[in-house]
């Protein structure tokens, strides 16, 4: 997976509108996101979680909202994503649930949670799907791994490392499996282990009927 551009939009810590070019850090070879205690260095991996995933890691996904508390109340929130995967290029903007006050009167209006996924074919956008569901199915068959899977080994918050160490081998053994595709060496191991039962029981038998023989 490689990503390309990500833009936020009163999402977490940024009350208006952020863009990351992910193409021209990565041009210069690796490069560190850093900063003080509070500048969103979590969050630009949550927006990427999110656009992704329509969720957040961790507990933060039990929050009301990812909107962010420091935006005006009518800026809707909006995360987008650019990346590419398994040599497609996708398009995902995600809009959360969120609260808006209401166009007459008082009070607010629940908007429902919205997607839209599109990949680049032959030069142009053409529309995935917009429904969430779908969406969910189709981004984690493209990528390959769920979100706690996503977020232990590929998107590592600060302080989650150490939890991905501690995790129980078979935890770590299924992640890794998943993200470099070696099944096809466990089931060769697994078909090699009965084929070699199967010849022991024969050989087993076959003594017994020599045995009986003699």
């Amino acid at each position: 997976m490689r990503l390309h551009t990500l833009t936020v939009r009163a999402f977490g810590p940024f009350a208006g509108q952020e863009q990351i070019d992910f193409d021209r850090l990565t041009a210069g070879g690796l490069f560190l996101v850093h900063g003080p205690t509070g500048a969103g260095k979590t969050s630009v991996l949550d927006a990427v979680c999110f656009a992704l995933y329509g969720r957040v890691p961790g507990a933060r996904q039990n929050d009301r909202s990812p909107k962010s508390d420091h935006a005006p109340l009518e800026r809707k929130p909006e995360v987008t994503l650019e990346f590419t995967c398994g040599g497609r290029r996708l398009h995902i903007a995600r809009k959360p649930r969120w609260e808006r006050p209401k166009k007459r009167g008082r009070g607010t209006k629940v908007e429902n949670a919205k997607v839209v996924v599109a990949e680049r074919v032959e030069g142009s956008w053409v529309g995935v799907t917009t429904r969430p569901d779908e969406a969910g199915q189709f981004i984690g068959d493209l990528v390959g791994l769920t979100l706690d899977q996503f977020c232990q080994v590929a998107m590592l918050p600060q302080g989650d490392f150490a939890r991905f160490l501690r995790a129980r081998s078979e935890e770590r053994r299924e992640s890794l499996e998943r993200i470099f595709n070696t099944r096809v060496f466990r089931d060769v191991e697994e078909w090699f282990r009965g084929h070699a039962a199967k010849l022991r029981r024969e050989v087993e038998s076959a003594e017994e009927a020599v045995r009986g023989a003699a």
